[in-house]
C-alpha cells in the first residue's frame, strides 16, 4: 500500500472525513468556554480546546474501531472500515490512538493544573465508551458524559474551578447525547440485535421516539435553567427556541423509524448545537 493510500486509511480510521462527531463534541465545549468567561474567552484557550477536540474525537474513533473490529464487519454501515478491510492493522491503530491522546495532553500543559487532572477522567471516558456498549443498556449516557466533559474542563481553564453550574450543563449534554445517539442507533438496530451489541434504540424499544423527544426536552429545560440562573437576555432564549424548533423537526424525521431519516436527524444535530451557541454568542455580543 502506498503512502497516499495509507494516509487515506488513517483519515477514515480517525473519521476526519465525517466531521459531525467533532462538531457534536465542540459545541458543548464552546458553550462552556463562553459562559465560564462571561462572553470574553481567552482566544489562546479557545484554540487549544478546538484542536484538542479534534485530537480526542479522532483518538476515540480509533479506539472504538479497535474495540469493535470483530463486530464491524457484520454491520452494513461499518463493514468497510480500515480495521475490517485490513488497510490498518490493530497494532497500528493502538499506536495512532496513543499518539493522538498524548498530543492532546501536551496541548493542555500550559493550562490550569485542574484542567490536567480533569483530562484523566476525560481520557478514561473516551477510551472506555466502546466497551460500555457490551454492558450498559443505554451506553449513549456514557457517551454524553464523554462528549460533554469539555464543559467542566472549559470552566476549569477559564475560572480555575468547576462550579455546580458546569456539572448541570454536563447533565444536560448527557440528555442531548442520548437523543442524538439514539437516532444514530436506530440506523443500526437490526444489525446490533444480531451481534448482541446494546444500544438505547434497543433498550427503549417501541418507545424510542418518545424517549428521544423527552431527552431533547430535558436538555433544553436544563439549558433554560442555566440561562435563568445567569440572568441571560432574549438572544440566549431565542437560541434555545430555535433549538427546540429543530428538535421538533427531528421528530418528523424519526417518527417513521426509516434508517436513512434517522441518520439524517442525527447529523442535523449539528444545527441544534449551533443554535444554542449562536444564542449565547449573540446574547453576550449585544449585552457586552
Amino acid at each position: 500500500m502506498g503512502w497516499i493510500q495509507k494516509l487515506d486509511a488513517y483519515e477514515k480510521l480517525m473519521r476526519l472525513d465525517k466531521p459531525i462527531g467533532i462538531l457534536l463534541l465542540l459545541w458543548p465545549t464552546l458553550w462552556g468556554l463562553w459562559l465560564s468567561s462571561h462572553g470574553h474567552p481567552n482566544w489562546w484557550i479557545v484554540g487549544i480546546f478546538a484542536l484538542g477536540t479534534v485530537l480526542m474525537r479522532s483518538a476515540g474513533c480509533v479506539i472504538n474501531d479497535w474495540a469493535d473490529r470483530d463486530f464491524d464487519g457484520q454491520v452494513a454501515r461499518t463493514k468497510d472500515r480500515p480495521l475490517v478491510n485490513g488497510s490498518v492493522k490493530p497494532t497500528e491503530a493502538l499506536i495512532v490512538a496513543a499518539v493522538l491522546a498524548l498530543s492532546a495532553f501536551v496541548l493542555i500543559l500550559p493550562l490550569e493544573r485542574l484542567v490536567l487532572w480533569l483530562s484523566i477522567p476525560a481520557l478514561l471516558l473516551a477510551a472506555s465508551y466502546p466497551f460500555a456498549k457490551r454492558f450498559l443498556a443505554i451506553p449513549q449516557a456514557w457517551l454524553g458524559v464523554a462528549f460533554g466533559f469539555g464543559i467542566p474542563m472549559a470552566f476549569a481553564a477559564e475560572q480555575g474551578s468547576v462550579p455546580p453550574l458546569a456539572w448541570g450543563m454536563l447533565l444536560g449534554n448527557v440528555f442531548w447525547a442520548i437523543a442524538y445517539d439514539t437516532e444514530y442507533a436506530m440506523v443500526d438496530r437490526e444489525d446490533d440485535l444480531k451481534i448482541d451489541i446494546r444500544s438505547s434504540a434497543i433498550s427503549f424499544g417501541r418507545f424510542d421516539v418518545l424517549a428521544v423527544m423527552l431527552c431533547y426536552a430535558a436538555f433544553l429545560g436544563i439549558m433554560l435553567g442555566v440561562g435563568l440562573h445567569l440572568a441571560r437576555g432574549w438572544p440566549y432564549f431565542t437560541g434555545l427556541g430555535l433549538a427546540a424548533f429543530i428538535a421538533g423537526y427531528h421528530f418528523t424525521l424519526i417518527r417513521t423509524r426509516v434508517p436513512a431519516q434517522c441518520f439524517r436527524a442525527f447529523v442535523h444535530n449539528n444545527w441544534l448545537g449551533a443554535a444554542v451557541f449562536a444564542g449565547i454568542l449573540a446574547d453576550y455580543g449585544l449585552r457586552g
